[in-house]
């Protein structure tokens, strides 16, 4: 007996097909966590590096391509616009939404061709605009990637600037003013896991800070190429239908106008390099701040912070008691998947099979991914870092736990000592070794220890004033280089 045509669709192992169900009922089910469950932290990226933004640039990009022709009178017969046409030329990508999508997605459905559908979806519009003259300027001299290198570079461009930076600037601020308000709250330092010279909190923040920064440095500076110069680079259809222009000069003067970068070498593809170079940093800021969260993770783990509750939220389904450091955690995976997607975005795009093959067409359909994870991590350290007290309680009793770390002190001094003359400094370090190494000494201990020494007073009562919460140096100042 043949199934009835409205009953449900099922996948091979006979459960209800969740796709068919949502397509039935208008819902879009996600394949990925950035467009389900993490949607909301990754929605600004949608205007910049989904499909459909891509499409909405390459409309602009054919827009103004026949706008800055027709300004230039490149064509013979083909002078400048009216204002009004101009206006309502722009009005196509203004005004793109969401039918726009679709009727892009039906003409693609015959066309075949992403870049072709979208000659042909201008070209619908020009009869309204009093243009339809000018139907075989739409696209003139153009291969698909002309308009595919500048609608990439517009989406990546507006990403970086619009959404990514603003949200990775934020979060090293929120780092550099943690910095700043605990600038002299001491800490041991952790050399090899092992006690060592004490610093302060606020410093280490402030080298989170400062590391992070730079690389937004290097990121802010990116170049953002682009050419447009047909189908080898040559301009050769350019000039075999129009030997009078100066298409060099149309090129650079259009490609700059866009607030890109003029490539004026390239084969059919603009070559990518910049991209490779701006998620090599991206990548290089993923991974610094990856260890952030390592090391984050681990002062929660002895204590240094304290987590503060969300209320209602569950820390362990077994464990009542538990705050689990879930945004650290979070951020780490999502670096790492963010930094291996750059990584390949990178190796990828530098390498094209002579003049031109595909595979930079489906690597670059990834981008919106590789920046998703990167922007979902960075929303999480952030919330992260809003639920940290910082422990100063135990930090001080970590410190009078380690007296220890006052050998490098001492030995130092007794050379210092030595030099100046005074008798009895042989052989500081191992003595100092002798008494620390592999063991615990207290503040009893070791101020017995420099007082039998023979040290200058000036030296001794120096020392004796000495406490590792104390002995971190300039530490505290050395904050005062964020700014």
């Amino acid at each position: 007996m043949e199934a009835m045509a409205d009953s449900p669709s099922r996948t091979p192992s006979g459960r209800l097909s969740l796709a068919a169900a949502g397509a039935a009922t208008g819902q879009h089910i996600a394949l990925g966590p950035l467009d389900g469950r993490y949607q909301a932290a990754t929605a600004p990226l949608v205007d910049y590096l989904s499909e459909a933004a891509l499409n909405r640039d390459r409309v602009a990009v054919e827009v103004e391509w026949l706008i800055h022709l027709t300004r230039n009178s490149v064509l013979p017969g083909a002078g400048p616009l009216t204002a009004e046409q101009e206006e309502g030329l722009r009005k196509v990508v203004t005004e793109f939404d969401a039918a726009s999508v679709k009727e892009l997605a039906d003409i693609e459905a015959v066309t075949v061709h992403d870049v072709k559908a979208v000659e042909y979806y201008i070209g619908r519009r020009l009869e309204s605009l009093g243009i339809a003259s000018l139907t075989a300027m739409v696209h003139f001299g153009c291969t698909s990637e002309d308009i595919n290198n500048l609608s990439y570079a517009l989406g990546v461009k507006g990403a970086v600037e619009d959404v990514w930076l603003p949200a990775a600037r934020s979060l090293v601020e929120q780092v550099a003013e943690m910095a700043r308000a605990n600038k002299d709250v001491p800490m041991l330092s952790r050399t090899h896991g092992q006690p060592a010279t004490p610093t302060s909190l606020g410093k280490e923040l402030a080298v989170i800070a400062h590391r992070l920064g730079r690389q937004l440095d290097r990121i802010t500076r990116t170049e953002y190429l682009g050419k447009i110069n047909g189908a080898t680079g040559t301009y050769a259809a350019h000039y075999a239908s129009v030997p009078t222009a100066d298409w060099q000069e149309v090129s650079k003067t259009f490609v700059e106008g866009l607030g890109l970068t003029w490539n004026p070498l390239t084969t059919q593809i603009e070559s990518h390099d910049w991209q490779a170079e701006l998620y090599a940093d991206i990548a290089r800021f993923n991974r610094i701040l990856h260890n952030v969260c390592t090391d984050i993770w681990s002062y929660i783990s002895i204590g240094y912070f304290a987590q503060i509750p969300v209320a209602g939220a569950t820390g362990s389904s077994t464990m009542p008691h538990k705050v689990n450091p879930i945004r650290f955690e979070n951020a780490e995976a999502n670096l790492e998947i963010s930094a291996a997607l750059l990584d390949t975005l990178g190796a990828t795009l530098v390498t094209s099979r002579w003049q031109r093959d595909l595979t930079d067409s489906s690597s670059q359909r990834n981008i919106g991914v590789a920046f998703g994870h990167s922007l979902l991590a960075i929303s999480n350290v952030a919330k992260g870092l809003e639920r940290l007290d910082v422990a100063e309680d135990v930090l001080a009793a970590d410190l009078d736990e380690n007296w220890e770390v006052l050998a490098e002190a001492i030995q130092m001094v007794m050379r210092a000592e030595a030099i100046a003359g005074v008798p009895g400094m042989d052989n500081p370090y191992e003595r100092l070794k002798d008494l620390t190494r592999g063991h615990r000494v207290d503040a009893a201990r070791m101020k017995e220890f420099v007082s039998g020494l023979g040290l200058s007073a000036e030296a001794e009562a120096r020392l004796l004033a000495l406490t590792p919460g104390s002995y971190n140096g300039i530490a505290g100042q050395l904050v005062d280089h964020l700014g």
